[in-house]
């Protein structure tokens, strides 16, 4: 989509602190973090949440968990968070599917 943010910075068009990156999927720091450890991860494939992912999407929302899990690993996350947010009532701001891992600090209950 020409006016998603994340495919802008996908495409390197807008700078971003990019921590990983292969052929479907990037990884960066949040611009507002709301833990030590804050990083989006996405898929290069523009699908809009959670809830718009496919059946055909199975392999790669899986390589976007098991590639959150790597990272924490890396980062050294004894413990971390994962969260997808689909859809404006539930706080997603960017039309486009991506995770927040968030770590490097004890996190409070979800309520």
């Amino acid at each position: 989509m020409d006016d998603c943010i994340f495919c802008k910075i996908i495409k390197h068009e807008i700078p971003a602190q990019i921590i990983y990156e292969d052929d479907e999927i990037m990884a960066f720091n949040d611009i507002h973090p709301q833990a030590p450890v804050h990083i989006l991860l996405l898929p290069k494939k523009h699908i809009q949440s959670v809830a718009a992912l496919s059946d055909q999407d199975t392999i790669l929302a899986g390589k976007l968990i098991l590639k959150a899990r790597d990272l924490a690993e890396k980062l050294n996350l004894k413990s971390f968070r994962l969260v997808a947010n689909s859809g404006e009532d539930a706080g997603q701001s960017v039309p486009h599917l991506h995770f927040h891992l968030l770590g490097g600090r004890k996190l409070g209950p979800i309520v």
